[in-house]
């Protein structure tokens, strides 16, 4: 099966994907395909790989078998690996790139992995940047910014850590930042609602830019449901995902399950993670938001910063240059001038 095909799909659907928001995502190229690119982001054993493939809802990347035991303790750098999925959510063809990055958080100093991730999202701006800026564009380029970005934090239960604020402060003004807490079924319902509230508190205190669902009360475009379900969204961040690869019959129907020797837990049942949910935000209602933040907030400012950089960084060459000119017009002027004579 070639990667990313999905010619092997689950046969239980999110029960989100044939439900949608009036106007939420609607765009004139859907039937072409309406690009969307997300990154995920975690270190090693936080489920992203399960988590791509239950929120495709098929199996896009076999699961790995794991390092040679002598080569377990060789940290791998850091690389971005991408997967083509072609979907369609009510009724709109999406044409979706998922970026995962496996290899980051395995370093003692990270800072690297940072430099990296930042690199590439300046990169696509950076590319956008220049076809905008070309004579006669291309019109078969394609748009490849990040317009969201899934962390995974490690559910520690107790804050979040100096790699968590240092990556989500650093790239929150390149892209919209998706908290989540990953394993999150780890936990108990009471830790996992005392630890959602101490990562909230830290991205509040520290100045973290994560993307918040519009608060839309004082906007008459937006009805009441969209009002009120944005303030649901935002009372549930960091969302508590749980993904799975298995499928189990429940009373006649296809139910997404882990199963532990304690029971199970159903990847889309509200009261058990909210996975599905999340889905729902990126794939359904919130496309059209994370993809207009993208171009309107975080590009423009991007492209205000990098050519006012430019410019400034002209400056002392453009003044050195008029320096000059200005001391050759002065040096040549006193040369013409007649010498006096002293008797």
């Amino acid at each position: 099966m070639k990667e990313g095909s999905g010619e092997e799909q689950n046969i239980a659907p999110s029960v989100y994907s044939h439900t949608s928001r009036p106007g939420s995502h609607r765009n004139k190229n859907a039937r072409k395909g309406l690009p969307f690119n997300v990154m995920l982001v975690g270190e090693s054993g936080l489920g992203r790989t399960t988590f791509l493939n239950t929120l495709c809802e098929r199996m896009v990347v076999a699961p790995g078998t794991g390092p040679n035991a002598e080569q377990a303790h060789i940290a791998e750098p850091m690389q971005f690996k991408h997967h083509m999925v072609e979907m369609e959510e009510d009724g709109m063809k999406i044409m979706l790139n998922i970026i995962d990055t496996p290899g980051f958080g395995n370093s003692i100093d990270n800072e690297s992995s940072f430099d990296q991730i930042q690199d590439y999202l300046e990169m696509q701006f950076d590319n956008v940047l220049a076809e905008e800026n070309r004579i006669k564009r291309n019109p078969k380029f394609k748009d490849s910014r990040v317009h969201a970005l899934i962390y995974f934090i490690t559910p520690t239960g107790h804050s979040l850590r100096e790699i968590d604020i240092e990556l989500m402060r650093r790239l929150g003004n390149r892209t919209n930042i998706i908290p989540v807490i990953a394993r999150s079924d780890s936990m108990t319902p009471r830790e996992l609602v005392l630890f959602k509230q101490r990562v909230m508190d830290d991205i509040a205190m520290y100045g973290i830019p994560v993307f918040s669902f519009p608060d839309s009360e004082e906007d008459e475009d937006e009805d009441e449901e969209t009002v009120e379900e944005n303030a649901e969204l935002r009372a549930m961040m960091p969302f508590a995902v749980v993904g799975c690869e298995e499928v189990i019959n429940e009373e006649g129907r296809p139910v997404r399950v882990r199963s532990y020797p304690w029971g199970i837990v159903q990847v889309d049942n509200d009261e058990h993670s909210d996975f599905d949910r999340l889905r729902y935000v990126l794939l359904n209602s919130h496309i059209g938001d994370l993809r207009d933040r993208t171009q309107n907030d975080l590009y423009e400012m991007y492209r205000t910063e990098k050519l006012s950089g430019d410019s400034a960084a002209n400056q002392p060459e453009q003044q050195k240059q008029q320096q000059d000119q200005a001391q050759q017009i002065q040096q040549s002027q006193m040369a013409a001038q007649p010498r006096s004579v002293v008797a």
